[in-house]
């Protein structure tokens, strides 16, 4: 008998017998799929071919077609235009501000692009201000995100043209930060990051006495960019910060751009406005995002769903023209077909995972896993997966708290939703072995409980 062989025989025994005494999976689903590292055999197989939820997971199959289709080297821009001409300090005609889906553009970003016109000598723009996010089409929402999360981060709207509120480039996004006043029964200090006046904040906070407890809502009602604090914080208690997504980013990125205009002295006669770039429109400047090698470390290490919508929507529109879900699902398929995987047996429905009807077999991520090491472009693809018991977040990012006892050994994607908790990715084991996984549970009571069950599970693998 073989070395693999007396491993799977191991892995098989131990694994079969945890998923049997194990009182948390009663009336749950657990796939599981394990391959060699170096040769891609089949080691443990449970319902491995049943498709299942893979929430987050999804990310590994956007963040490996985007690879594939746009290049480590691949940038986003953000561009400004002109149909008119500069003279005597004076704009004479329309500014346009294009974008291109940079995900990663900070209001330092429109500070730099407003320097830039400045240095041109502009100080006046005789005509209108312009923001252009058709390089993308118009469907802010992923088909089936659920309603509740639309007003936080993590359902935030997908425009080529937006803006990030810091630098974990959660996209479309403000920070709301409430932090207690003086005295009881005073309203509390409301910090907006970055400060602008596209949103506006009804506070209906209380700050209270230090021996109640915390207890603050902060929520965006739907259809609108009116924010509403309520509940009260104890008087010496720590800020509490929301990201909460903003409605229509396009006017966002509009509203943080003016002030960057203001800010660097240029004034304008006309109106702020939605549009499109006529094609006898000059280049004034442009500028770059971080290469995409970069930005799979926020996207995967923090899990970023905006992240994995652009780069659907950018896979579509750089090979059918079409900055839609629809092709960029498309895309999608057909470069996991390359990667071995049956696409005949997966329903795409995102590139986050947020969706609960995407579905996907563990023996087909696993196969992805193993396949996509042979890639020029896989060191970036690793480097950019959480590593277990790492405290650096953009290091260890959602596995920095788990698995502590296995620390640098386990690289691999988390996923949570409703009812759902999976991990995918490597493991080295106590002998030095290299082994894919991919471990998918469904029909949780508790997603919770999933995680505890997963890294007991990875720990019987890592043996």
């Amino acid at each position: 008998m073989n070395q693999q062989s007396e491993v799977a025989n191991t892995l098989t025994q131990q694994l079969d017998d945890f998923i049997k005494n194990e009182s948390l999976l009663d009336d749950a689903l657990i796939g599981i799929s394990i391959r060699s590292a170096s040769t891609g055999e089949k080691l443990y197989d449970h319902i491995g071919n049943i498709r299942l939820h893979p929430a987050s997971n999804m990310k590994l199959l956007t963040a490996a077609a985007s690879l594939s289709i746009l290049g480590e080297d691949y940038t986003f821009g953000t561009e400004l235009l002109t149909d008119g001409a500069i003279k005597e300090n004076k704009l004479r005609g329309n500014l346009y501000l294009r974008g291109r889906g940079d995900p990663t553009l900070l209001p330092t970003g429109f500070d730099t692009l407003a320097e830039e016109v400045q240095k041109n000598g502009v100080t006046m723009i005789e005509g209108n201000i312009i923001g252009d996010d058709t390089w993308y089409d118009n469907v802010r929402l992923s088909a089936d995100l659920n309603w509740s999360d639309e007003h936080f981060y993590y359902g935030a709207q997908v425009s080529a043209l937006t803006a990030s509120p810091n630098t974990d480039y959660d996209a479309g996004s403000v920070i709301v930060e409430v932090t207690p006043g003086n005295t009881n029964g005073e309203e509390p200090i409301i910090k907006l990051s970055p400060d602008t006046k596209y949103v506006n904040i009804s506070n209906k906070a209380k700050t209270v006495s230090n021996n109640v407890e915390e207890d603050i809502t902060i929520t965006r009602i739907h259809g609108t960019n009116h924010i509403t604090i309520e509940g009260t914080i104890p008087a010496q208690s720590s800020a509490v910060k929301e990201w909460i997504s903003v409605w229509e980013p396009t006017g966002y990125a509009l509203d943080l751009f003016q002030q960057s205009l203001k800010k660097n002295g240029i004034s304008w006669s006309g109106n702020v406005k939605q549009g499109v770039v006529p094609n006898k429109a000059d280049l004034l400047v442009s500028h770059q995002s971080m290469p995409l090698s970069e930005l799979l470390v926020p996207f995967m290490k923090l899990s970023n769903n905006g992240h994995a919508e652009t780069l659907v929507k950018e896979m579509g529109k750089i090979v059918h023209g079409e900055g839609s879900w629809e092709k960029g699902l498309e895309v999608v398929k057909m470069e996991l077909a390359k990667f071995g995987m049956n696409t005949e047996t997966l329903l795409l429905r995102d590139g986050s995972g947020i969706s609960h009807i995407n579905l996907i077999p563990a023996n087909e991520v696993s196969n992805l896993l193993y396949t996509v090491q042979e890639e020029e472009w896989f060191p970036a693809f690793l480097h950019s997966l959480p590593i277990a018991g790492h405290n650096d977040r953009m290091i260890g990012g959602t596995l920095r708290e788990r698995m502590r006892e296995l620390p640098g050994k386990v690289k691999a994607k988390t996923g949570t939703i409703y009812g759902v908790s999976t991990l995918s990715g490597y493991v080295e084991t106590s002998q030095g072995e290299n082994l894919i996984f991919s471990i998918m549970l469904n029909n949780l009571l508790d997603e919770e409980v999933g995680a505890e069950i997963i890294d007991k599970i990875v720990n019987l693998i890592a043996v």
